[in-house]
């Protein structure tokens, strides 16, 4: 759904600039009926991934409900507090986004200071009754896209899967944690499919960031070196390394497509690398969960409180052929697309997947019934101690 949003620039202090509001076409300004912001983390609007999430279900419920959407951005760590404590001293919004982990102190704090204030915060649990907390299953979502890595590193030939992650902190684990499942679970059912146990084993980086887009290429160049078939994108905008480093070997090789591939995170990233390098996206959808929460408040139905999304809700999920005609607009907006290249990328797409066995997929499909059903439980970590453990459990060492 596309619009022509009208943008608006309020300061609220000379260390906060809030940009991106966004009204319903045609609607004057003194037609709202109230304004919510959105403060995003330092990888801030543009990610391609889990800000740009977030943005894409407030947009639309500004839209949708008639309201005023001011985006804050965080230039580094030092501007959290001061960016949510500033927007909710100004008394003017509805609700409070803040997108990410990292802004949990910041919004326990404000939420103390300002209890009239709704807030939402994603990826953590700040227990207060003016707060809504919701977190996701990313073990559930990132078991899936382990489990299809593995089995098409076999199918490739490749010895290794890899992962670059951002900073080890507790939803980080979370992905870890499932994809390391998900690879163990792909390798026996290689092996219950042709005898073989193909033994795929894991290269993972934490980089410490979820802005240094270098980092992420240097991280995955090293891993192609040591022969992984496909790397997860666990960092947001690292993602742009990532590929950026496969997009070179490829072509290296002589060819435009791979393997070597991506898997995408968060949003869907199929359509990148012109729709042949990214194999598969472990889709985050932050995006419903501005969108209900704005709904709610728009509604009277805001209230505090945990809640957990996973695959049973599509709270998590394995990218399709729907999402990736729909997240493709993200390209297109952010002009790395133009959508004169929507045909070729699907073309592009549905020739990479149908070169895999349709066992694989499959066996993909039986595996996320059995989690939603109950039979499978996945492996979760939410402290080092945890993540350690489960590194013991699937040590997936060659």
């Amino acid at each position: 759904m596309k619009h022509s949003p009208k943008l608006i620039v309020t300061i609220f202090t000379a260390a906060v600039l809030m940009v991106g509001v966004v009204m319903t076409p045609g609607m004057a300004q003194a037609a709202l009926k109230g304004k919510v912001a959105i403060v995003s983390d330092v990888g801030g609007r543009g990610d391609l991934s889990f800000n740009d999430m977030g943005f894409k279900g407030t947009d639309k419920a500004a839209a949708d409900f008639g309201l005023e959407m001011v985006g804050i951005q965080s230039a580094t760590a030092a501007d959290y507090l001061p960016n949510v404590r500033n927007a909710a001293r100004s008394r003017s919004f509805d609700l409070i986004i803040a997108v990410g982990f990292l802004l949990t102190d910041a919004v326990a704090t404000a939420a103390k200071e300002f209890p009239e204030q709704k807030f939402l915060i994603i990826d953590s649990v700040v227990e207060a009754p003016n707060v809504m907390s919701i977190v996701f299953k990313e073990n559930e979502g990132s078991a899936l896209v382990g489990a299809l890595a593995a089995m098409v590193a076999a199918h490739y030939d490749y010895p290794y899967v890899g992962a670059v992650l951002g900073i080890e902190i507790p939803v980080l684990f979370h992905f870890e944690a499932g994809y390391r499942f998900g690879i163990d679970w792909g390798n026996k059912m290689v092996a219950q499919k042709t005898g073989k146990d193909p033994h795929i084993g894991l290269l993972y980086t934490y980089t410490g960031t979820f802005s240094d887009i270098a980092k992420g290429k240097e991280a995955t160049r090293a891993m192609l070196a040591q022969r992984a078939g496909l790397i997860y994108n666990v960092a947001g905008p690292l993602g742009i390394g990532d590929l950026q480093a496969i997009t070179e070997a490829i072509k290296a090789k002589g060819k435009q497509a791979g393997p070597p591939f991506m898997i995408g995170v968060d949003a869907n990233q199929d359509w990148m690398g012109d729709g042949h390098r990214v194999f598969v996206s472990m889709l985050k959808r932050v995006d419903n969960a501005c969108y209900n929460t704005v709904e709610a408040v728009v509604k009277g139905s805001f209230k505090g409180g945990l809640v957990v999304m996973g695959l049973d809700v599509q709270g998590v999920a394995m990218s399709r052929q729907p999402e990736l005609l729909t997240f493709m607009e993200f390209g297109i907006g952010a002009g790395k697309i133009s959508a004169a290249d929507k045909a070729k990328i699907v073309a592009n797409w549905e020739k990479m997947r149908a070169q895999i066995p349709s066992w694989i997929w499959d066996a993909v499909m039986d595996l996320e019934k059995q989690i939603i059903s109950g039979k499978i439980s996945v492996p979760n970590a939410n402290t080092l101690d945890e993540m350690k453990a489960v590194r013991s459990t699937y040590p997936l060492t060659k």
